[in-house]
């Protein structure tokens, strides 16, 4: 589906088959003789196809098309080697750019598994979750020569002016975009509407959801018009779904200190005493990757309350359990 929203800008709809998602929005700007798409899909011929055609109706040059990343995730970068030209920029936040090659994809999926077993993760099915997660599948396999970019830099195509704003959480160098002339906000996954944005544990952040919180207060004072999230329905202001966010992650902290009032218990103990929006019967029944997400939610939000000073952790043998202050 394509969807022109304002003048020269267009939304795509991406399918992401067999994935909780559904779809990404990846949006398309054109400019005098220039084009810049932000965020692409999963480099899968399920994404590449639909966004070809896309490009072909829409008259894209892809000789004439730079591009622009929201952060590292494969439905947001996938596909952005395959589409990009060497006349191409690929507009990249410059803090994430050594996740991106593929062998580095699978020692960073290997050392994350290493952290997840001792906080009680199953070995056995780990390597399930693992060699179906969408970020080891479908991320580029060929490098890209990223335009690095940082907060405050600005980005613009016809006319559209873009800032680059920081909002570290959902990813470490997570960054998304504002006009503020056309009071045009690009959240990527920083804010969705219809879904809550993943906030897991990140070996490279101290403490994710702090991160995250911090950069939804961040942005709650622009003013905005119109959202353009990476995923489900475009939406005209962003201060009230931030009050929400933020209520649902209070929320989660407090079923987290909830389910260690009988006891210590490691991350993969506690993550079935949470509350998660996934059409299962019970935490049996959960994907081996739902399974994944769900315990570096469960992990980032045990992290936050440690630095709160609420819960402590402490080893027990090669694992880690965490229990009340």
């Amino acid at each position: 589906m394509i969807e022109q929203i304002l003048p020269d800008l267009y939304r795509m709809e991406i399918p992401l088959p067999k994935n909780p998602l559904k779809s990404l929005n990846s949006y398309l700007i054109k400019g005098d003789g220039r084009f810049l798409i932000i965020d692409t899909g999963m480099n899968r011929e399920e994404c590449l196809n639909p966004m070809m055609a896309y490009l072909n109706e829409l008259g894209v040059d892809l000789n004439k098309t730079d591009f622009y990343i929201t952060h590292l995730h494969a439905d947001h970068l996938g596909l952005a080697a395959t589409l990009s030209r060497p006349s191409s920029k690929v507009y990249f936040n410059w803090g994430e750019a050594s996740f991106l090659t593929y062998e580095r994809q699978v020692e960073h999926i290997q050392e994350v598994s290493k952290f997840y077993i001792q906080h009680g993760f199953p070995a056995a099915e780990l390597e399930q979750a693992w060699r179906s997660h969408p970020g080891y599948k479908y991320s580029p396999r060929q490098k890209i020569e990223f335009t690095p970019v940082r907060g405050g830099d600005t980005i613009a195509i016809g006319d559209y002016s873009f800032q680059c704003i920081e909002t570290p959480g959902h990813t470490p160098g997570h960054m998304c975009l504002y006009d503020a002339n056309k009071k045009i906000f690009v959240s990527g996954d920083h804010i969705l509407f219809d879904i809550t944005p993943n906030i897991t544990v990140w070996l490279q952040m101290d403490d994710s959801l702090r991160h995250y919180l911090a950069s939804l207060e961040k942005v709650s004072s622009l003013d905005v018009k119109l959202v353009l999230p990476g995923h489900r329905r475009l939406w005209h202001e962003h201060k009230q779904r931030i009050t929400e966010l933020q209520e649902h992650h209070r929320d989660r902290l407090d079923e987290a200190l909830v389910a260690l009032e009988d006891g210590e218990k490691n991350a993969w103990q506690i993550a079935p005493l949470i509350s998660w929006d996934i059409d299962c019967k019970s935490w049996e029944d959960f994907p081996p990757t739902q399974k994944w997400f769900a315990i570096g939610e469960t992990i980032a939000h045990l992290r936050y309350l440690e630095t709160s000073g609420k819960v402590q952790q402490r080893a027990k043998g090669d694992g880690v359990l965490f229990g009340l202050v």
